[in-house]
């Protein structure tokens, strides 16, 4: 049975390949969670600081503000995120992959919380060209989400519709796109992502 998503952020699954993975914590009482809880929702909203959480994510994050700025804070709904991921990078995002973040919500009731946000594959907002700068598909989505229930603590990766792009039309960044992508959902995300799910509940 799959986790309800009860900050209702997550698409639906339409096209494509979906992925799921979690992490969770029992700290021992209700305080204990609450202070879990708190921890790994400043790590999560910390994007630039997300290779620190993970010693094995290989992407590095960047959140860049609607001017265009690097800015060291919590991320906001409407920043970009910019993506350094090895190997050849994406011509049409100057060397990068770039996401929107395009929802951001959290609730508190009572013992019940829960903090999290949705990207989305976006074009080089300070690009030249209308086409999607990122490995996937302007369809696919990834939510981050951190929920305590009680005294459990579980963080919760989902990614929805996930697509290789096809889009570019440089046939370098197209190859390019369509490898990763593919690579991606054959298993590469799963295991970075599993990685940062259980590097936010580490103490």
């Amino acid at each position: 049975m799959k986790r309800k998503d009860l900050l209702g952020i997550i698409p639906g699954q339409f096209r494509g390949q979906e992925l799921e993975v979690e992490a969770s914590k029992v700290p021992g009482n209700e305080t204990a969670a609450q202070s879990l809880y708190e921890l790994a929702k400043k790590k999560l909203f910390s994007v630039n600081d997300w290779h620190q959480v993970v010693a094995g994510l290989t992407a590095r994050f960047q959140i860049v503000d609607q001017d265009g700025n690097e800015v060291s804070r919590n991320v906001n709904k409407g920043d970009y995120l910019r993506i350094n991921i090895p190997g050849p990078g994406n011509k049409e995002g100057d060397g990068y992959d770039w996401v929107v973040v395009e929802e951001l919500k959290e609730i508190n009731k009572g013992s019940f919380q829960s903090a999290g946000f949705r990207v989305r594959p976006t074009e080089n907002p300070f690009g030249k060209k209308n086409e999607t700068a990122h490995f996937y598909s302007n369809e696919t989505t990834s939510s981050f989400i951190i929920i305590r229930e009680n005294v459990k603590v579980v963080s919760w990766i989902v990614d929805r519709n996930m697509i290789p792009n096809t889009e570019a039309e440089s046939i370098v960044d197209k190859v390019r796109d369509v490898m990763v992508g593919v690579s991606g959902i054959a298993g590469f995300s799963k295991v970075q992502w599993q990685g940062l799910a259980d590097g936010l509940l580490e103490i």
